[in-house]
């Protein structure tokens, strides 16, 4: 197998972000994995260059030119276009993300008419832009995937909503502010929709706190991650 298809291996290429330890970098809890000693950087990948190949480079031009044609400079409203694992990435600074996600649902060289839902993502290491929301958009008429990349700092985790681009991204945003901490400003209802409406926290933040809760299975009782034996 290629390294380079490997979760998590890309080498020597794109942004060195932070080191991470063990296998989900996370500390202060026994390690009952066997896998606390594995040492590996955290790397984003980098900006594509062109030619992005195939159908990417239709894209990527129409979109910069349908951007243009509304007043846009699209160095301004693109951050970086990654192409990674056959995947076409555009990253866009957070302002601009309902005219670009407009654009490619309206545009009839583009029409991605659906997106399938927002992804949070947390980044402790990725300083000034700890937080990432990714929109996953597919083209029924083209028969095309690609991906919307978003970030915000921890001390400011505002973006706008999609709601009114895409409705079906209500529960999705709420999802992703459920256990992220991300605002979408402009959502009809951001409230929690998983966990208790007096929850405290964000659990899939990767600076979580895990442990002190025990599980009860099929009658067993299952200690809490930092209560369970350690091999180290």
């Amino acid at each position: 197998m290629n390294a380079q298809n490997l979760p998590g291996q890309r080498g020597d290429h794109g942004e060195v972000i932070g080191t991470r330890r063990g296998m989900f970098g996370a500390s202060g809890g026994g390690d009952t994995s066997g896998y606390g000693g594995l040492v590996r950087s955290v790397r984003m990948p980098g900006a594509g260059s062109r030619p992005y190949g195939g159908w990417f480079d239709e894209v990527a031009d129409e979109l910069e030119g349908a951007l243009e044609e509304q007043g846009l400079v699209p160095e301004n409203v693109i951050e970086k276009t990654v192409v990674d694992r056959g995947e076409l990435t555009f990253h866009i600074e957070r302002e601009y993300l309902p005219t670009v996600a407009k654009t490619l649902r309206d545009d009839p060289a583009l029409r991605f008419e659906l997106c399938t839902g927002v992804s949070g993502v947390h980044f402790p290491d990725d300083k000034g832009r700890e937080l990432h929301a990714v929109y996953h958009l597919r083209s029924i008429t083209h028969n095309r995937l690609i991906r919307l990349e978003v970030s915000a700092p921890d001390a400011d985790p505002h973006m706008p909503s999609l709601v009114s681009v895409y409705p079906t991204n209500d529960w999705h945003e709420r999802e992703a502010y459920d256990f992220f901490g991300l605002i979408f400003d402009g959502h009809p209802a951001l409230t929690r929709i998983m966990m208790p409406d007096d929850w405290q926290g964000f659990p899939q933040r990767k600076d979580y706190p895990l442990g002190g809760i025990p599980v009860e299975y099929k009658g067993a009782q299952i200690p809490a991650p930092d209560q369970r034996r350690s091999y180290t």
